[in-house]
């Protein structure tokens, strides 16, 4: 799987780089190293009033924030590789 967080100028005003700190802590919580690979992308054009821009594959997520991030690991990670919490 490859997570792609946007790091352009608005998600790094809306927080990007502790959401990258944030996948970086789980993928080593949950041992997916060699499963993920996480790389940061520039403006993806799908901005958003709050939160980053996350895409996880071919499916983007808008709008991810550190209070949501919880929730969007589970279901767009840990869920699709079968890993329950």
């Amino acid at each position: 799987m490859i997570i792609q967080i946007c790091v352009g100028s608005s998600c790094h005003i809306k927080g990007s780089e502790e959401l990258v700190e944030l996948f970086r802590e789980a993928i080593e919580k949950y041992k997916l190293d060699a499963e993920i690979t996480l790389a940061g992308s520039f403006c993806t054009g799908r901005c958003n009033r709050t939160g980053v821009t996350v895409q996880f594959d071919d499916e983007i997520v808008t709008g991810v924030t550190k209070d949501s991030f919880k929730d969007v690991f589970s279901k767009y990670v840990l869920l699709p590789l079968g890993i329950k919490e």
